[in-house]
């Protein structure tokens, strides 16, 4: 709930952020998941979207989350959620952004949307990781830069979550050998390219057609990565539509046996399901495995 001592704090940072008068006039709830709380905010200016969380549990979740919104939308192709604020009051930690009105998909959404994330993966470091570490869902996303994917792809990828899953007890011996031999075979798995700037976390339920119907994405993790890694991610729960992938393809093709190689890509965000949401996601990790080794 957003108390008024809240609501005041949010008040007079936004009014210093924008260099005007803020008043909120209204705070309704927006549902936000088992991580955050979410609101719509109605001011004198225009409208706002307020996440809020324990600023003791997720130490710095919304500044990191800032730093990857502006990161996306710095190279000016899928639209962004803009961060105005971060900050703190007693436990709450918050972020505010721009309110962007949801719409229905234009004819080529997903046209656009495949165009426009060839367009974001385009753009490289000379390194896979990133400037700081920030979170997938609640869990600790370390992003020490490196020079190889494979060694980024193991070290700071699967083998923290792997260590996570067996200290608590969710993954038994085989399977952590199964892990063991299959980065031993990882070197040589993935084609050599730059690195591409990730949403990190491109499911269904992070993104939307805006207003005019064109995509939005939000609530990234974002890196420096292969860039099959966003491509595995999408295909994970359903899948985007099959125009999406084609026109990513025409603008941004994909090595051959790029299909293939999308189970191992999504042994992280299933070990991250595994140790957020139990066991039930952990026979999808056995049968990638099995396939693997």
């Amino acid at each position: 709930m957003i108390n008024e001592g809240l609501k005041s704090d949010l008040e007079k940072k936004l009014t210093k952020v924008l260099d005007q008068k803020l008043s909120i006039d209204s705070i309704v709830s927006q549902g936000g998941g088992s991580i955050n709380e979410a609101y719509r905010l109605s001011t004198n200016i225009s409208p706002l979207f307020l996440k809020v969380n324990s600023a003791s549990k997720y130490p710095r979740m919304f500044e990191t989350e800032a730093i990857g919104l502006n990161t996306l939308a710095s190279t000016n192709t899928l639209r962004i959620p803009e961060p105005l604020i971060t900050g703190k009051y007693r436990d709450q930690a918050y972020i505010v952004m721009n309110h962007i009105g949801s719409g229905s998909p234009v004819l080529d959404f997903w046209d656009e949307f495949g165009h426009k994330l060839a367009g974001m993966h385009q753009v490289s470091a000379a390194y896979f990781g990133f400037e700081s570490d920030n979170y997938i869902g609640s869990l600790n996303q370390s992003n020490k830069q490196m020079d190889s994917w494979s060694e980024f792809f193991v070290q700071e990828r699967l083998e923290p979550l792997v260590k996570t899953a067996r200290d608590s007890r969710q993954l038994d011996t085989n399977l952590n050998k199964d892990f063991e031999k299959l980065y031993s075979v990882l070197q040589d798995f993935f084609p050599i390219e730059p690195s591409s700037l990730l949403h990190g976390d491109l499911w269904s339920g992070n993104f939307m057609a805006d207003a005019n119907g064109d995509p939005v994405i939000y609530d990234p993790a974002v890196y420096f990565g292969h860039r099959e890694m966003d491509i595995a991610m999408s295909r994970l729960f359903g899948g985007f539509d099959i125009s999406f992938y084609e026109a990513y393809n025409e603008h941004y093709p994909m090595e051959n046996g790029w299909q293939d190689r999308l189970e191992v890509c999504n042994l992280y965000p299933l070990m991250v399901h595994v140790i957020l949401f139990g066991g039930a996601y952990l026979q999808d990790v056995k049968s990638i495995l099995k396939r693997m080794v």
